[in-house]
């Protein structure tokens, strides 16, 4: 190895890995430093108890672009996802509500509960998928920059235009969702509260938010805008974990040539005049590059790895108050057996152990949660997401056994009276368990081990400032143009040569791979025409 490159990438999960295979697919000498002993970021699958793999982060499938799977052959590699029978199971207390498995049958799920919510139900799938339509649109197209002249505008138009041609219902439709809470949105569409918190837990996954909470609607539409194997707005298990696709990722780079270095965090990125001239590893070691693409979050990248003097007292203020922090605890454990849920008992596998199960019974149960956890620091009935991958994949677990994906909101980055997270993370993971124990009673005694991250711990591993799985509040002020800051959001930081490349930029979070596309392309239009000519591959 040597220590200059054309281009260095700062990070090595799944958005990392895109911008470095687009980038040596055209030609540039390109390194990735990992600060982690394994490729992925947060996408990643490890074994957390003797003989019990799981995806440790990262979970599920579905927002990962088509465009980014077929540049990076990604099926070749394998990389394959299995769809859910049913997308979701709610237990409630005395009932149960079962989402997708198609229109029919969750038009009739529905009219269990209200008959006029069954009918609503068309409608309002029609509805959202207009206005996830253009998130998608949009989603591996660079936001145009405002003060970019003519281009900008050019851009600002040509992504307008799909918005300016849509019907005055549609209009109103995404004026809603982009504006109202997730209650009133819902409000507008159905009666039952079972209905509604069917749809209402999209709206607080990843958002330290209630379903009250103004702008919530848009997490809401933002966990629908994906597709699994070309069906819209599906969501899937990938085979081997959420780490098959960055391990497949990291195939496609290192075919082109990129060099993947692991246990090789930065510390500093390197500015000279204005300009980005390398990075400096925490060991010391010095590399250089004239290009630097960050994979970590804004407020990491600014805050800690670039020198405040290199960046004016504008910019710098609002990266100050860029927002973070997802309200998330993340855990997962290796189980003796499938949960026994009192209103569906059973401990063989069933539709409804391979779904998403969420313990979030009512609209008001979840605004709790978010008050609680505003005025303790956590919520003391969490809303939890239970995944058993196991249940479709048999190579996570010895025979019998399973592993469970626990995803669990809400939960302050920032506890109260001095407290930290390591005091109590171990008595937060007890209240979890025993809060989906209250559904299945079962389930606290099957537990062999666990693996706890609390949002300091997600903070300390994966470099998640604030715990935070987007890399930053997904906001009406944090999207698009804005994200992470107006001026900056095309993937180019106000220092020269210097781009950011993860989910902290447009579209947002989750496993897209759309921010490395576009930040990845954005850099290939910066290089001169004469360097392009010479380094191009055919």
């Amino acid at each position: 190895m040597t220590n200059r490159y054309d281009a260095i990438i700062i990070g090595g999960g799944h958005n990392g890995l895109t911008c470095a295979f687009y980038l040596a697919k055209a030609g540039m000498r390109v390194r990735v430093l990992e600060r982690r002993h394994i490729v992925g970021g947060a996408a990643v699958t490890e074994e957390f108890h003797p003989g019990f793999r799981n995806s440790t982060a990262s979970y599920t499938v579905s927002l990962l672009r088509p465009q980014v799977i077929a540049d990076m052959k990604l099926h070749d590699r394998g990389y394959r996802v299995l769809e859910r029978t049913i997308s979701n199971f709610f237990p409630f207390a005395d009932t149960y509500l079962k989402l997708g498995g198609g229109a029919d049958r969750t038009r009739a799920e529905f009219a269990r509960f209200s008959q006029k919510d069954a009918d609503a139900y068309p409608r309002y799938d029609a509805a959202l998928e207009k206005v996830a339509q253009v998130l998608r649109d949009i989603a591996l197209q660079t936001p145009p920059n405002v003060g970019g002249g003519f281009s900008a505008l050019a851009a600002a138009a040509k992504q307008g235009w799909p918005l300016a041609k849509m019907d005055l219902t549609t209009q109103r439709d995404l004026l809603d969702i982009f504006t109202k809470s997730a209650r009133d949105y819902l409000d507008g569409w159905y009666e039952d509260d079972h209905v509604k918190s069917a749809f209402a837990f999209d709206a607080v996954v990843g958002n330290f938010a209630g379903v009250s909470t103004a702008g919530s609607a848009y997490v809401l539409l933002h966990h629908v805008f994906g597709e699994v194997n070309g069906k819209m707005g599906a969501w899937g298990h990938a085979v081997g974990g959420m780490g098959a696709i960055t391990q497949a990722m990291a195939a496609a780079c290192l075919e082109y040539g990129v060099e993947i270095s692991l246990e090789s965090p930065v510390d500093k990125v390197l500015v000279n005049n204005g300009k980005a001239q390398g990075v400096k590893l925490v060991g010391g070691e010095e590399l250089y590059a004239p290009i630097i693409a960050a994979n970590v979050g804004p407020a990491m990248l600014y805050r800690q790895m670039v020198d405040a003097s290199d960046l004016d007292d504008d910019f710098r203020r609002r990266i100050k108050g860029f927002k973070t922090g997802s309200g998330t605890f993340r855990m997962n454990v290796a189980l003796s057996e499938l949960p026994s849920f009192t209103v569906l008992p059973g401990k063989d596998k069933a539709e409804h152990h391979t779904a998403g199960i969420i313990i979030a019974p009512g609209l008001d149960y979840m605004d709790k949660a978010f008050d609680d956890a505003k005025a303790h620091g956590w919520s003391k009935q969490p809303i939890v997401e239970i995944k058993i991958p196991s249940t479709v994949d048999d190579s996570l677990a010895p025979p019998g056994a399973h592993v469970a994906s626990l995803f669990c909101q809400q939960f302050s980055p920032e506890l109260p009276n001095g407290q930290s997270w390591d005091d109590v993370r171990e008595d937060v993971a007890d209240l979890i368990i025993n809060t989906i124990d209250a559904h299945a009673p079962n389930f606290k005694s099957s537990v062999i081990a666990r693996q706890i991250h609390s949002p300091l711990d997600l903070e300390r591993k994966f470099g998640l400032i604030g715990g935070d799985i987007f890399h930053g509040n997904m906001g009406l002020d944090q999207l698009w143009a804005a994200r992470p800051v107006l001026g900056n959001g095309d993937y180019r930081s106000p220092i020269k040569g210097l781009y950011m490349c993860g989910s902290g930029t447009h579209p947002g979070g989750g496993v897209t791979g759309a921010p490395g596309h576009n930040a990845a392309h954005e850099i290939i239009r910066d290089r001169s025409i004469l360097w392009k000519a010479l380094h191009r591959r055919k």
